[in-house]
């Protein structure tokens, strides 16, 4: 069993996919699975691909966008905070 990944594994994989693309490409879901797929092979099906975008969704960590189509990002800033 040490070769199944959990949601979080997954999720976190995919929080990186999303963030190290903030800015130069807009990620739909199915462009997360098959990158995700790519790195992890037969370790992962489209069910917990599934699951993975759904927990980064509902944590908060990524929101959906659209324009044009569905996209995963990264969640925007209100207004012109400066940190």
């Amino acid at each position: 069993m040490a070769d199944k990944l959990t949601v979080d594994e997954v999720a976190d994989q995919m929080y990186k996919m999303v963030a190290d693309s903030q800015g130069q490409k807009k990620l739909k879901p199915g462009d997360l699975t098959k990158a995700v797929k790519e790195v992890y092979g037969d370790k992962v099906d489209r069910k917990l691909c599934k699951d993975a975008i759904r927990s980064l969704i509902e944590s908060g960590r990524c929101v959906y966008t659209y324009f044009g189509g569905s996209y995963i990002e990264l969640p925007h800033r209100e207004g012109a905070a400066n940190d």
